[in-house]
């Protein structure tokens, strides 16, 4: 079915840009998916660890971009996560080298208290960014990350998300929030 169900009103101007965490989950530690029918992500089975990435820049963000054909009859959406970690270190070029390896699911906590899950069905992989040790004082010491996703959906809402846990509402996982040192 692809008939509107529903119009828009002109949000309040109450919300805010940016993200303060983005946690990854090895690609299908998930377990089964149940999604309500707005495709909200209500609950998990697997057992699984998430890494928790502090990110404090302006540069990170997800993108998301509709991609339809007439003539193929297909939609898919991409989703581009951009990321800056700063400081370069031996323990994040390591995981950077795992990340790059893998197609990690991928979770974005908002500014505006929301969890968003890109990479559901198929992952996220690394497909660019660079390693930089910057030229003058002031320059990047550290990673620019790019992840791309293309799911059958936009990235899914996860229900009863918390900033000290976004899988707080998940009743059926197990999940342990890995944090840096």
């Amino acid at each position: 079915m692809c008939d509107l169900t529903a119009g828009r009103l002109e949000p309040c101007k109450s919300n805010v840009g940016g993200i303060d965490k983005i946690y990854f989950v090895n690609f299908g530690d998930l377990g089964t998916v149940t999604q309500a029918a707005t495709d909200e992500i209500t609950d998990l089975t697997g057992t699984f660890s998430a890494f928790e990435y502090e990110v404090k820049s302006s540069a990170t963000n997800l993108e998301e971009a509709p991609n339809s054909s007439r003539d193929n009859g297909t939609t898919f959406f991409t989703q581009t996560i951009n990321i800056t970690l700063k400081n370069k270190t031996k323990e994040m070029n390591n995981q950077l080298k795992l990340m790059a390896y893998g197609r990690p699911h991928v979770v974005i906590w908002d500014r505006n208290g929301k969890a968003w899950l890109a990479g559901l069905e198929r992952g996220c992989e690394v497909t660019g960014g660079s390693v930089v040790t910057g030229g003058a004082m002031g320059d990047l010491y550290g990673y620019t990350l790019v992840l791309t996703g293309e799911e059958k959906l936009p990235a899914n809402l996860i229900d009863g998300a918390t900033a000290a846990d976004p899988f707080a509402g998940m009743t059926s996982a197990t999940v342990t929030i890995v944090q840096g040192a």
